[in-house]
């Protein structure tokens, strides 16, 4: 069977250099595998919308209710549904760069308490049920703080969803806390999530290699 893997984290962990680090080195060791990035902001009609929810368009951050911005991106991963189970059907491993838990972590990051649960659980109806998308094999989270966020986002290039600097995810420092917060949360209560600390214990980053030799060690295990 295809093995599924969801690199997450907040903006600027470096879930898209370490999705092709993996799907590299997973090919080099006789692998078949390949990346699906999400998103999909150019390939997709809703990817398009989340483009505009994330400049703006929509409002400012605490005027989207979460539900509703919670379809936009359940919405890309059904219209990219035939692209995934493709990518399954001829390889052995498909690394997802943001999948489900992107949805969870964000969405309920703006809510709390039992709205906050049930928000979780009716995501999870919406993606795995309705859209009946496959659920990855492991979930790896990039942990980062929000402060080191801000600054490796900061060094990005130009996206092609956006002009600015920063989204209005990426430009709330709190907000970005809170969904940090989301996701180790999740990765705690659940058995197909896993962390990789992305600080060393003197809170500085730690090197690119060393981060993506123990996400493959964590992925190999699987194999």
């Amino acid at each position: 069977m295809t093995l599924l893997i969801a690199i997450e984290g907040i903006d600027g962990a470096g879930k898209g250099t370490q999705s092709r680090r993996l799907t590299e080195r997973l090919y080099a060791v006789g692998r078949s595998a390949t990346c699906i990035q999400f998103p999909r902001y150019t390939d997709t009609h809703f990817g398009a919308a989340i483009g505009d929810y994330l400049n703006g368009r929509f409002g400012l951050l605490n005027e989207v209710h979460p539900q509703l911005a919670a379809v936009l991106y359940a919405g890309d991963r059904y219209e990219s549904k035939n692209l995934l189970l493709e990518s399954m059907a001829s390889h052995d491993v498909v690394v997802l760069d943001r999948f489900v838990g992107s949805n969870l972590a964000h969405q309920a990051a703006k809510l709390q308490g039992e709205d906050r649960t049930r928000l979780l659980a009716w995501i999870e109806t919406i993606e795995h049920d309705v859209f009946q998308l496959p659920r990855p094999a492991l979930n790896i989270l990039i942990d980062i703080s929000a402060g080191w966020s801000r600054t490796l986002v900061g060094r990005k290039g130009q996206r092609d969803y956006t002009d600015a600097q920063a989204d209005i995810h990426e430009s709330d420092l709190t907000y970005l806390e809170d969904v940090r917060q989301c996701y180790v949360s999740l990765a705690a209560s659940r058995d197909d999530w896993c962390v990789v600390n992305s600080l060393s214990d003197d809170g500085q980053l730690r090197g690119v290699d060393e981060i993506a030799d123990e996400i493959f060690g964590k992925a190999a295990a699987l194999l």
